[in-house]
This record gives C-alpha cells, structure tokens and sequence, in this order.
C-alpha cells in the first residue's frame, strides 16, 4: 500500500511535473493500491480557490481509499513521540499533522509517496518507509 501525501497531490492538481507526480501517475496508471487519510482529505479540500474547484476535489478524493489512525489515543501519542524525537535531535518538522501521517502510515506498514523534506528527515529515525522514486 502506498500513502499519497498532500505535497503530492498538490502538485497533481496543479499540474506540477516532478517526481512525486511522476510516481503517482505511474502508480495509478499501474493500478498499484493507494490511499489518503482523513487529514489529507482535509488539506486538499480547504485548499481549494473557488467552490467549483472544492466539489470536484470533494467528489474525487471522496471515492478513494482512506487508512486511519489504529487508536485513537496511541496513534496520536506516538506521533507526538515522532515530533519530540526529532526536537531532541536538533530537526524540527514543520507540521506536527505530518507525525500523524507518518506513523498512519507505520501502523499501517504503508509505503509513503511524497514531496516534502520532513518526511525525509523522520524516516531517518523512525519506521517510516519511503516510495523510492
């Protein structure tokens, strides 16, 4: 399984050429399962420019594949962990919703498609797996 993150999809839509998109076309083109979460669902929505923009997002990213957090509590609790880890290493991760994607995609052994610099950072210290472009 394969966790697309907000970077990715951002550039998607936006009509990026990169990597990341690169691999997710390829991806999707392949029919290699993939899924968001809930707060990327989020992300995406809350970025959209007009209303028109924000129901066709809403009716794409609705249809796909969502993991979650396996406990409520726990699942939070070691994503802080994730953040106070890298505090004490001297990195700062920008956005502590990227813990909280990063360890949903631990718990569910995901592999995580992205473009942001932080994941990078948390893979160096966590189990946090990373689709290699």
């Amino acid at each position: 399984m394969i966790l697309v993150d907000t970077s990715v999809l951002i550039d998607l839509f936006k009509g990026e050429q990169n990597k990341p998109v690169s691999a997710l076309k390829e991806v999707i083109q392949n029919n290699i399962p993939f899924a968001i979460t809930s707060f990327i669902f989020q992300e995406i929505l809350q970025g959209a420019r007009d209303r028109k923009e924000y129901v066709l997002l809403n009716r794409y990213l609705s249809c796909q594949r969502f993991i979650h957090p396996k406990d409520a509590i726990v699942s939070y609790r070691k994503a802080a962990l994730i953040y106070f880890n890298a505090r004490r290493q001297g990195v700062t991760i920008r956005s502590a919703m990227d813990c909280l994607i990063a360890q949903i995609a631990i718990e569910h052994n995901a592999l995580l498609l992205h473009n942001d610099r932080d994941y990078s950072r948390m893979a160096e210290f966590t189990k946090l797996r990373i689709y290699k472009i």
